[in-house]
């Protein structure tokens, strides 16, 4: 088992900056790729960006791209999701999540383990 435990949300104003933490116990030697993911009232839960455990071969989906930077620390076993430029659309509640591969990996099936969530409150 994974242990996954998010940390770092908040309330910000348009254009402010936040960085989610999330903190990996456990099995973590049986971790290949971690993602942040989003989930907005009364949307499905969507991608945000993904890093591989050892390479840190980073992908993000399009909206965050180039103010989103998600980074890795293996000594910590922790991965960050630095967010800049931030809009009220960013508002949701983010969730981390382990997996063994990077097939699809925007989907949420690619991932076998999930933090609880921290939520995220952009103000315009």
């Amino acid at each position: 088992q994974v242990q996954l435990v998010e940390s770092g949300g908040g309330l910000v104003q348009a254009g402010g900056s936040l960085r989610l933490s999330c903190a990996a116990s456990g099995r973590t030697f049986a971790i290949y790729a971690m993602a942040w993911f989003r989930q907005a009232p009364g949307k499905e839960r969507e991608f945000v960006a993904r890093i591989t455990w050892s390479g840190g071969s980073t992908f993000y989906t399009n909206s965050v791209k180039g103010r989103f930077t998600i980074s890795r620390d293996n000594a910590k076993n922790t991965v960050y999701l630095q967010m800049n430029s931030l809009k009220p659309e960013d508002t949701a509640v983010y969730y981390c999540a382990a997996g063994n591969s990077i097939v699809n990996t925007m989907s949420t099936k690619t991932y076998d383990y999930w933090g609880q969530g921290t939520q995220v409150t952009v103000s315009s």
